[in-house]
């Protein structure tokens, strides 16, 4: 019934790196039990909480500053379904072995252009990042690229090819 709350499908961990309310709302809407966990959160400490899924959260910097998170999501993959938007797009390629580099003017605003490819359909996206995933170092991590920016064509979203692992660039 409208205004009730869904039922609770999954149990979601969220790491912060820098999270915003909105994205957690959202989860909750879609029946996502959410817990908010700090980024140095182990992947031990995780697995002892047997969630559902794993979600990594936006935040702000360069992703291969982070050494000590791709450890830890290394130790997850393959363990647990993982998502991510923004910065957590960026940290899932890293970990699966991918690269990244730094965007001349990188992408700010509200009206970033986005093409899913497997619908076609076009997104109009929100986004505030200063680096991009590598095309070609996600493609030989067994990724396929699902989303692709309609202004400069850099990867906007990802998907692994056979474990439950997928990103998007954007909000």
């Amino acid at each position: 019934r409208k205004g009730l709350a869904p039922a609770t499908r999954c149990r979601v961990i969220a790491y912060d790196f820098g999270i915003k309310h909105n994205i957690l709302r959202l989860l909750a809407e879609h029946g996502c039990e959410i817990q908010v966990v700090p980024a140095e959160t182990t992947g031990a400490e995780v697995l002892a909480l047997r969630p559902d899924g794993v979600f990594l959260s936006n935040g702000p910097g360069d992703p291969a500053a982070v050494e000590e998170v791709l450890e830890t999501l290394r130790g997850l993959i393959g363990r647990l379904p993982i998502f991510g938007i923004c910065l957590g797009h960026q940290l899932l390629a890293l970990a699966l072995g991918a690269t990244t580099w730094k965007l001349p003017f990188g992408h700010r605003g509200a009206n970033q252009p986005v093409r899913d490819l497997e619908t076609g359909r076009v997104e109009i996206t929100s986004q505030n990042h200063g680096f991009c995933v590598d095309e070609g170092s996600l493609e030989s991590c067994d990724c396929v690229v699902t989303h692709r920016h309609l202004n400069d064509g850099t990867v906007a979203g990802f998907r692994h090819g056979h474990l439950p692992l997928f990103a998007v660039q954007y909000h």
